[in-house]
């Protein structure tokens, strides 16, 4: 086989993000009486994503810190309601994060796909998001089983897209570079930094976007493709 070494990113690779998240914002919204400032959830969230996605954007571009990220994503929805305090913003934080932990639901083809490739791969996630939630998830998923290390941009101090931290998860799980594949739904963090990183790629692109500035190694509409692409590889 071409490849021994699968990294796999976790949020909307692995584990259904938007979904499980959508749920938690909707619990949030009904358990903090949001409603007293915004006038549905629908709007409540138009207001929160973008600029949560925006924080996260610049998060990996190492623009702003962990706790910038994590202070300024809820008070940007406090402070309509008059509330500036971080604390307060921090607290919510940490329930929605607590929330997310133990949400279950998984990419369609998650649990099939990782059943049949742990026999034959070394498997390994490789994500930016928090230490305090991303083992959790995978147990939350019933999916921890099958990895036999997580690789944090906390624990590398730096975030994917950036060289630096597929250069660390290489040398983490004794992985070399020619033998890796690594496999995730963000074409900016996972494909454009494995290829930068001399790492062959697989993007998980359910929308059938665009490719931009090079093709990636191999793509995908849906996860059930990907044994039969590694199995002529």
């Amino acid at each position: 086989m071409r490849y021994k070494n699968l990294f796999f990113d976790l949020d909307d690779t692995l584990w259904d993000t938007y979904h499980n998240n959508m749920e938690c914002l909707k619990e949030l919204y009904a358990d903090y009486h949001f409603d007293r400032q915004y006038a549905s959830f629908e709007a409540f969230y138009n207001f929160y994503m973008p600029y949560n996605l925006g924080l996260w954007a610049k998060y990996r571009m190492g623009e702003i810190d962990r706790q910038t990220l994590i202070v300024e994503r809820f008070l940007h929805v406090l402070r309509p309601l008059g509330i500036e305090s971080e604390a307060r913003a921090i607290a919510l934080n940490q329930d929605f994060l607590e929330r997310s932990a133990k949400k279950s639901r998984l990419i369609s083809g998650a649990v099939e796909l990782l059943r049949e490739l742990a026999p034959s791969y070394r498997l390994f996630i490789l994500s930016n998001g928090f230490r305090e939630v991303q083992s959790r998830k995978l147990a939350s998923g019933g999916i921890d089983s099958f990895f036999l290390q997580i690789i944090l941009s906390e624990d590398a101090r730096i975030q994917k897209p950036h060289k630096g931290i597929f250069d660390f998860a290489l040398r983490q799980t004794d992985s070399s570079r020619e033998e890796s594949l690594m496999i995730g739904d963000s074409w900016e963090a996972d494909i454009v930094g494995a290829h930068d990183a001399g790492i062959d790629q697989l993007w998980f692109n359910p929308k059938m976007e665009r490719p931009q500035g090079f093709e990636p190694t191999f793509m995908v509409r849906a996860l059930s493709e990907v044994p039969e692409i590694l199995s002529r590889s």
